[in-house]
């Protein structure tokens, strides 16, 4: 059985320019929605120490979570994330919970 896609929206702040905000998004396979919030956490954390090191960041985890870059100056907020089982916006298939489609 495959895991679904879930979608990990963790709000962010600039700690260098106070008033800027943003959403940094993570996706990927999970069988739950603490397991997506902490494989998301993982992931970024694998990122951040990766770029503090000096090396480059890992990629496309065999799970379908990676990340694609980090910015430093930036605190994400995880208590405050919001997850749910993503979709795709391009797709036919689309989740039976979404409200906004009828045929």
């Amino acid at each position: 059985m495959t895991l679904p896609y879930f979608e990990v929206d963790v709000p962010t702040r600039s700690t260098a320019q106070p008033g800027l905000e943003g959403v940094h998004v993570f996706t990927g396979r999970a069988d739950s929605r603490s397991a997506a919030v902490r494989i998301a956490h993982e992931v970024y954390n694998a990122a951040r120490a990766a770029r503090e090191a000096g090396l480059e960041i890992p990629h496309d985890r065999p799970d379908g979570w990676g990340a694609c870059g980090y910015r430093p100056g930036w605190e994400l907020d995880w208590p405050a994330a919001i997850v749910g089982r993503w979709n795709n916006p391009y797709s036919w298939g689309r989740t039976a919970d979404d409200g906004d489609f009828d045929l």
